[in-house]
């Protein structure tokens, strides 16, 4: 009989393979040493959200959902690395959606002159992820959280869709690709994407190091993405050559 208390009882596999909350360095993160760091860089004042728009998207997104659970969908690093506590973890497919290189970075992972890709939820296709569930009781403080990792920028919108699992469907909030997000890519072939991952790299480190560690991820997680790991051996190709 599975307990029911346990954050892993579907896949007791990932319980090692998941950063605890409390472990976690967006659980800390200090954004007046981001700010002072940007800035420091040549990005201007307003680099990021201000944290009363931040909040004030959380509450508009969540409102009507207070005192009940809340499932949230990860296709990234926050597969791995939530920041927040859970209280139960599934495998899950998403349709009418999929995981696209199309977010520039002209910081973190490339510069202005070769920018670098991050990775978004588009529409159209499937993605493979994982979705969490944070108890009603902490969903106030544990959604802080999210917002602080998701949502200092405007790369992203999140919107509430259906999700698919081995234990029924659920319905989930997933962080979409803001359509007017102006360092959004239009679609691009897998080669181009590849040789713009290859060729970039900024303060954080080469854009394929990215491209690396979600591959690596999805091997230890034991998540399909056949486009994924071309796209990296694309990248190791040009990177290489």
């Amino acid at each position: 009989m599975q307990d029911a208390a346990n954050p892993f009882r579907h896949h007791p596999n990932l319980a090692t393979k998941i950063i605890p909350a409390d472990e976690s360095r967006f659980r800390t993160l200090d954004l007046s040493h981001m700010d002072r760091e940007m800035r420091s860089m040549g990005l201007p004042e307003n680099w990021r959200r201000s944290d009363e728009d931040r909040e004030a998207s959380r509450r508009q997104t969540l409102e009507g959902r207070w005192g009940q659970d809340m499932w949230v969908f990860a296709y990234g690093s926050l597969m791995w690395d939530p920041a927040f506590h859970f209280t139960e973890v599934r495998r899950a497919r998403l349709e009418g959606h999929h995981r696209r290189f199309c977010l520039l970075s002209e910081v973190g992972r490339g510069t202005p002159e070769q920018p670098g890709l991050m990775a978004g939820l588009d529409t159209g296709g499937t993605c493979n992820g994982l979705v969490f569930r944070l108890a009603a009781e902490t969903l106030e403080e544990e959604s802080r959280y999210l917002w602080r990792r998701e949502m200092i920028l405007r790369s992203y919108k999140p919107e509430f869709l259906t999700l698919e699992t081995a234990h029924g469907s659920v319905e989930a909030m997933a962080f979409l690709v803001n359509p007017a997000n102006p360092l959004l890519l239009p679609p691009m072939s897998l080669e181009e994407t590849a040789r713009r991952i290859a060729a970039a790299e900024g303060y954080l480190g080469p854009n394929i190091d990215y491209l690396e560690n979600l591959a690596d991820y999805f091997e230890v997680l034991d998540l399909e993405d056949d486009e994924l790991f071309q796209l990296r051996d694309l990248a190791r190709t040009f990177r290489n050559g």
